[in-house]
């Protein structure tokens, strides 16, 4: 018989409970009208959500925080998925020039990325500071290596050389190539790293408080100034937040996803002909 081991069971349980313990907390003490020195509260309430959403800066600062961190995605999609294309392709020998460029917003503080930009962009003749467009080039940058990593890593799981000359010997142009035959095949690397990106700059304060401040109010700003007031107003914040951002990442996997199997079937032939050669 096969002796019968806990181990693993007993870390996944705790590693879950590690995860799941200040969420369940924070969503019981969003609907609690009083919990002290007891497991479960002494009563429910919606009052504190009623008041959040009755909040005149609630829809304003979520249309905000939802477009910087969609058009962060689209600005990172565009600028890494070809680049990272391109130097894997053509140039292999930048590829640890670009690996150590990805890793830099690992070791360069939110602050200090905040202040340097606000001191570069801030005179003639850019004056780009404290504007969205600002926040959406930093955040770009700020993350970085959530999107480059999970392409690259796509990119090496398929023969992105055979693709691209076999889809050129058959007439098609550089544009096509990538939007129709290697776009697909790294599809899976795109969508994990668009919700990597999405998510964090839906809940990223430091950076957009330094480039924007009250000019550009985002949701977790909204949040920091209802947690200095009222932590039950805050806690119902932190709940909308995450719910917000959990269910726009499944928007945006689905949307993906069904990008994905159109082009797969429409106009991806060749890439699934040579991939299963």
């Amino acid at each position: 018989m096969k002796k019968r081991t806990f181990g693993p069971g007993i870390f996944i349980g705790g590693f879950l409970l590690y995860m799941l313990i200040p969420i369940v907390a924070t969503y019981m003490f969003s609907v609690a009208t009083r919990w002290d020195r007891t497991i479960l509260p002494e009563g429910l309430t919606f009052e504190w959500y009623k008041t959040a959403f009755a909040d005149r800066w609630f829809l304003i600062v979520f249309k905000h925080s939802l477009v910087i961190s969609l058009s962060t995605v689209i600005a990172s999609m565009v600028i890494i998925v070809p680049t990272a294309y391109w130097v894997h392709l053509r140039v292999p020998e930048a590829r640890p020039i670009l690996d150590f460029i990805s890793t830099l917003p690992f070791a360069i503080p939110g602050v200090v990325l905040a202040l340097g930009l606000i001191r570069l962009y801030a005179r003639p003749p850019w004056m780009l500071a404290r504007t969205p467009a600002m926040l959406v080039a930093a955040y770009v940058i700020f993350t970085m290596p959530f999107m480059y990593r999970p392409v690259v890593n796509s990119l090496k799981a398929v023969n992105i050389k055979v693709l691209t000359e076999a889809a050129q010997s058959l007439g098609s142009s550089w544009i096509r190539t990538l939007g129709q035959v290697i776009l697909p095949n790294i599809m899976p690397g795109i969508i994990s790293g668009g919700l990597l990106v999405f998510a964090t700059i839906f809940g990223e304060f430091t950076i957009a408080t330094f480039l924007v401040g009250a000019r550009f109010k985002t949701f977790p700003m909204q949040l920091v100034y209802y947690t200095r007031r009222d932590g039950r107003i805050a806690s119902a914040y932190s709940v909308i937040s995450f719910s917000i951002a959990w269910v726009s990442s499944l928007v945006i996997l689905w949307i993906a996803t069904s990008w994905a199997k159109r082009s797969s079937s429409g106009g991806s032939v060749v890439g699934k002909d040579i991939s299963s050669r």
